[in-house]
């Protein structure tokens, strides 16, 4: 590899680019023409479907119903505003880099990598949450738990991703459909048992601003369930990390998407209501695998129906976990193909399969489920999230007014409008981290400016140019100079 520098495409000095082999690319490419719309919606679902199983209950304990509630059409509303941008800029911009593409077309090195770490902070510290979850269904059916599930989870599941993305990803539409099953046996053995008072029996707080039976934590028990209204939609954004494996993303991508987050609506309002309103709030609030803990309240701990939810919800848990492995992989993937993060991470094996950025996020999201806290994880992950969001709502504006004249397949319906209120929500989403858990918001600001400082003092002296995104950025200023 040669140590050869140029300044950076836009003429700005503070970022290098470094001369690089021939067979630099060669050696990190991803398989193509692996997922069509039907298995992009798919994997939209697989990277949310725990959230609906385990880790939005604890949302009860911060707001009562009526504060999950309105939590939840707030943040319903954000991520299919969001989930409509994204659509259009997928299509527009298909790369492994996701919302980091999408952010350094619009706003140049520090915006992509800003949003990519924030991508990857939530999506390495997700799993590790959804790991927890795991080992408390586990807990439900065999009665043990702990670091051996933890370690049991990421070791299979990421060896799976690493045998290769085709076969990865056709196990975990099947693991999906399975959880699909789960879902929709909790909603129908449960609905005619239904009752509304259920919803309203958690103890008021008095001494909280706007208290009531609808919202017993008053007005701030809104916000404080906002990050677990969004562990119901959580991830979804991810889907646009496997556009270089698309057989064509400009009608798939948005197709794909769009598709998941109209299921992913559905389910959030099965388990919202349902739940609830047969075992009451006050059960809810903390248990560690809520549908089932709701089947047992109507037909006991030894029925053949809970204990069906039980043993198939757990695949619930396990297409999130699975999904987003391949996630945090792909982010990872693109960053270290950019210089962004060490390049020998973004390396692939003979089948197309990035090994390091699947194996050492894996060991760092383990460590982290060792804590065993989570919902101080779920608070963690959400934090990174918003700031990627923001981000790329931000780019989707900004892409509409420097670039008009974009290709675009598809075209968001409001437009800026529409991105504009998924960007005013997630501020009020990244607020909520630190009304739930300053501590979990400060220990991720630590992670996030750790990532940040490597940027700062290291990699934007060493970038790539020869990568699909920077290609991107460079045609893009290429042609604003000849215009």
């Amino acid at each position: 590899m040669s140590n050869n520098k140029s300044d950076s495409m836009n003429s700005n000095s503070t970022f290098e680019y470094e001369d690089v082999s021939d067979d630099y690319l060669e050696n990190r490419q991803l398989k193509k023409g692996v997922a069509g719309w039907v298995l992009l919606a798919s994997l939209g679902v697989s990277y949310v479907i725990s959230g609906d199983f385990a880790g939005w209950n604890f949302g009860f304990a911060m707001g009562g119903f009526g504060g999950m509630l309105v939590a939840t059409i707030l943040m319903a509303t954000m991520y299919t505003c969001m989930v409509f941008s994204l659509a259009e800029m997928s299509a527009s911009l298909p790369t492994a880099g996701g919302g980091y593409s999408f952010a350094r077309r619009a706003m140049g090195p520090w915006g992509g990598f800003l949003t990519g770490t924030a991508v990857l902070l939530e999506y390495s510290i997700a799993p590790a949450a959804i790991a927890i979850f795991i080992g408390a269904y586990v807990n439900e059916m065999f009665g043990f738990n702990g670091p051996l599930i933890y370690a049991a989870s990421y070791t299979i599941f990421v060896g799976i991703h690493l045998f290769g993305v085709g076969e990865a990803l056709k196990v975990m539409m099947v693991i999906t459909g399975i959880a699909v099953v789960a879902l929709l046996v909790f909603a129908l053995g449960l609905i005619p048992y239904f009752e509304i008072d259920n919803l309203f029996n958690t103890a008021v707080n008095e001494a909280a601003v706007g208290s009531s039976a609808f919202l017993p934590e008053g007005y701030i028990g809104i916000w404080a369930a906002i990050p677990f209204a969004m562990w119901l939609f959580l991830a979804v954004e991810g889907v646009p990390l496997a556009a270089e494996e698309t057989t064509n993303p400009g009608k798939d991508m948005p197709k794909g998407i769009i598709v998941a987050m109209l299921i992913l609506l559905v389910f959030a309002a099965l388990v919202l209501f349902i739940a609830p309103g047969v075992a009451g709030t006050e059960m809810m609030k903390d248990h560690g695998a809520p549908l089932v803990g709701a089947l047992q309240v109507v037909y006991g701990e030894d029925s053949y129906i809970p204990i069906f939810v039980n043993v198939v919800g757990l695949f619930g848990l396990i297409a999130s976990f699975f999904s987003i492995i391949y996630g945090y992989s792909r982010q990872v993937f693109a960053l270290s193909r950019a210089g962004y993060l060490p390049r020998f991470l973004s390396v692939t094996s003979k089948r197309k399969v990035p090994t390091y950025a699947l194996v050492i996020p894996g060991v760092i999201g383990f460590l982290l489920s060792l804590t065993g806290e989570g919902d101080l994880l779920i608070t963690m992950a959400v934090f990174g999230a918003t700031i990627s969001y923001f981000m790329m709502m931000l780019s989707h504006i900004l892409l509409r007014i420097k670039e008009p004249d974009m290709e675009r397949p598809f075209r968001t319906p409001g437009g800026i409008m529409t991105s504009a209120i998924a960007l005013i929500l997630s501020l009020v989403a990244f607020v909520s981290t630190f009304v739930v858990s300053l501590n979990a918001a400060l220990w991720s600001a630590v992670f996030y400016a750790i990532l940040v400082a490597y940027f700062a003092f290291y990699s934007r002296h060493h970038l790539v140019a020869k990568v699909p995104e920077e290609e991107f950025a460079a045609i893009a200023a290429a042609e604003s100079e000849l215009n």
